[in-house]
């Protein structure tokens, strides 16, 4: 006699598949520009239609992918404006969130995070690049995240832990495969010591000058990438035409 499969069981196959897709866009092991069929992401993820459709579903709505009737999905390049929007909001909202968790952040657990980090880095091979890329991606979102949490304001927290999100496809799109990693020197460790102190202002502008340094590092190998995307779907815009 045949069973049913539990309702749990199901939505569990559903976030599974979900997630799945979704840190492949984000790492961009699923690049920006690529096209998808309902087939290909079944065959990746190993799940139903169903699961997959509402996967896709997901991710249109909060705009990593889009349709294309007949052809299949988008996932949505990467352009100039989204570099400049995501930076410029960084500057505004993350500054501000260092300002108010000076003093109140708990220091030696964040001093905890970016050691650990740095262990890492250091025990990845070199020529491990995506390793790497991956160890410093996650690093970095979660030592920002936890500031942002830290500032006691939840809706700021929640605004830049939305950034932080979207600064990982940003960041692999530059970065990987090209051999290097964003450099941000003893930003961390500096702007720690600010947070540990109470030196509100301090810590407001260590914070600010981070993001601009990661900014410059990161725009220009960003730029490159999107031209190359550019070539990419060139064929694709000239056969829509």
């Amino acid at each position: 006699m045949a069973t049913l499969t539990p309702m749990f069981e199901i939505a569990s196959l559903a976030e599974a598949g979900y997630n799945s897709l979704r840190n492949s866009i984000l790492s961009c092991d699923i690049l920006p520009g690529t096209t998808v069929t309902e087939a290909t992401v079944m065959e990746r993820l190993k799940v139903s239609r169903s699961t997959c459709r509402l996967a896709l579903v997901r991710l249109m709505q909060e705009g990593f992918v889009r349709s294309l009737p007949r052809q299949g999905y988008l996932v949505v390049p990467i352009t100039l404006s989204d570099v400049e929007e995501l930076f410029a909001l960084r500057l505004l909202l993350e500054p501000a969130a260092a300002r108010l968790a000076a003093g109140r952040v708990d220091a030696e657990r964040l001093l905890d995070l970016e050691n650990k980090r740095r262990v890492a880095m250091a025990a990845a091979p070199q020529t491990e690049r995506r390793d790497r890329m991956s160890i410093f991606i996650d690093g970095n979102e979660e030592f920002h995240s936890f500031i942002a949490i830290a500032s006691g304001n939840s809706r700021l927290a929640k605004n830049i832990l939305q950034l932080l999100d979207e600064m990982k496809r940003l960041v692999a799109f530059g970065f990987v495969g090209k051999g290097h990693i964003p450099e941000i020197a003893d930003d961390h460790l500096v702007l720690i010591e600010a947070l540990r102190t109470h030196h509100v202002d301090e810590a407001a502008r260590l914070c600010h000058q981070h993001i601009v340094r990661v900014r410059d590092a990161t725009l220009e190998r960003v730029l490159d990438s999107i031209r190359g995307q550019e070539h990419a779907l060139a064929p694709m815009n000239s056969k829509a035409t």
